[in-house]
């Protein structure tokens, strides 16, 4: 099961020296976007996941692949493929931000995503000053979404993300 929360993020809001923290190109790609069935490349790992209906809480389970069985598999995708940059930063309570530094046509889209163990904790979190608004709940920010997404609602949600922290 996986418990999380999102919140977007201002450019200028980032921490500094983020290469301090561990980080990992990712790169990933839909072949069902309901159930989602995605796989990501996670520098040199291959992985297939299946992740249940929900918002911040929702089945998850992966598989792995061989870099030959993902590229055969990217070639029955659909739609965008999301390009990131995810990097762990340790959080209160042992918990972990991971933060997404999105690519190519999402490049301007910051995502920090906090797993937690139970739905009490993550009701309950409390996040740092630099997050800005939680998108939990918005379908819109879920990269199965981004991954459907034609090049102008990209460029649409990309030029009004900053009404998102006036709000």
């Amino acid at each position: 099961m996986e418990i999380e929360r999102k919140y977007l993020i201002k450019k200028e809001d980032l921490p500094d020296n983020l290469e301090q923290y561990p980080h990992h190109q990712l790169e990933q790609a839909y072949i069902l976007t309901e159930p989602v069935l995605r796989i990501r490349q996670k520098d040199d790992t291959y992985i297939l996941t299946y992740k249940g209906q929900g918002l911040m809480t929702r089945e998850e389970v992966e598989f792995p692949l061989t870099k030959e069985a993902y590229k055969k598999l990217l070639t029955k995708t659909d739609g965008n493929i999301i390009a990131k940059t995810r990097y762990k930063i340790p959080e209160k309570e042992n918990l972990t931000i991971e933060l997404d530094i999105f690519s190519g046509i999402f490049d301007g889209l910051y995502i920090a995503e906090v797993e937690f163990p139970n739905e009490e904790s993550a009701f309950s979190y409390n996040s740092p000053d630099w997050f800005g608004p939680d998108v939990t709940n918005e379908n819109t920010f879920h990269n199965s979404t981004l991954s459907t997404m034609n090049m102008d609602d990209i460029k649409n949600l990309l030029n009004t993300l900053d009404t998102r922290f006036q709000e």
